[in-house]
């Protein structure tokens, strides 16, 4: 296709805008809710995700060791750890640093323990994490294994409880930003449907006078894509501003109180490439299926 060609179909596409002022507005508005929609959605899930993996991020396995093991068994059962191919690290806590912590978690009522620090009876533990908290159950039960084991605990019952939660949030998650963006699609493409349908007989001229079909469909076909970038612009700025607000004002709360929302940058950026890209997807599909069926004359 010659330059000058493409140009003319861009400076038709553009026109169109203007000459079907409410077919338009129509179909941009619908861009723009739905589009906000699906991004709000979108915010939701992945601080949802987000929260999900620093809980699980947390867990860990503590391999209580055998009172009676020397400093070499010790060491014996740490490469050991350390070796196994599902391990991402191993953290030595001596008995004395385990009864500081026990002390400073009961905080006032913490101080009946200092009487115990000359003869402390605790374990010297192991803190380890897996490389995938996933496989928590699999590393805990391979260590079990080992020598110079007193007890390991990791919270069975309660790590079972938190993946299933966790995996199910995921899924839920990822079935309605989907079922969404079908939703959106559908709702956009047959509002852009509407403004060809309303100029089908235009089309029908342009055909019988000689127009081919690629003549014909690459103004659309602009058109459509300027209809889905100028509506997803909307909810793109919306959503940043209104989610950089919300982080400036109340981030800190959540942060204190339950967890660390998502960063503002790059996250707004990625959400408004992402609503970007489905605008003008969306736009042009929706162009060019409703101007298809009128090409045959």
């Amino acid at each position: 296709m010659k330059l000058r060609t493409l140009g003319r179909h861009f400076k038709e596409g553009t026109k169109n805008l203007g000459r079907n002022g409410w077919m338009t507005f129509a179909s941009i508005s619908a861009v723009t809710i739905m589009l906000f929609v699906v991004g709000v959605f979108l915010l939701l899930i992945l601080n949802i995700n987000h929260l999900a993996t620093a809980v699980e991020d947390d867990v860990e396995i503590r391999v209580y060791i055998d009172l009676t093991a020397d400093d070499d068994q010790q060491e014996v059962l740490r490469e050991e750890i350390e070796g196994l191919p599902n391990v991402n690290s191993v953290t030595f806590v001596d008995k004395d640093q385990g009864l500081n912590q026990l002390i400073d978690s009961l905080e006032d009522r913490g101080e009946v323990f200092e009487s115990i620090r000359e003869e402390n009876p605790l374990n010297d533990v192991f803190v380890v994490q897996a490389s995938n908290p996933q496989l928590t159950e699999q590393v805990a039960n391979e260590i079990s294994e080992f020598n110079y084991i007193d007890q390991i605990r990791y919270g069975q019952d309660f790590v079972e409880r938190l993946f299933a939660v966790t995996n199910l949030a995921r899924v839920v998650g990822v079935v309605l930003v989907i079922g969404m963006m079908f939703t959106a699609m559908f709702l956009i493409s047959n509002t852009i449907k509407l403004t060809i349908v309303a100029r089908k007989r235009e089309i029908k001229i342009m055909k019988l006078v000689g127009a081919t079909n690629g003549f014909i469909r690459w103004p659309f076909f602009v058109e459509g894509l300027f209809l889905g970038i100028i509506g997803s612009l909307i909810p793109v700025t919306a959503i940043g501003f209104g989610y950089h607000y919300f982080i400036s004002n109340y981030g800190d709360r959540f942060e204190n109180n339950f967890f660390s929302l998502l960063p503002v940058f790059p996250f707004v950026w990625q959400i408004g490439l992402l609503l970007l890209g489905i605008g003008a997807l969306v736009g042009v599909w929706g162009s060019v299926m409703s101007v298809r069926k009128f090409l045959r004359v």
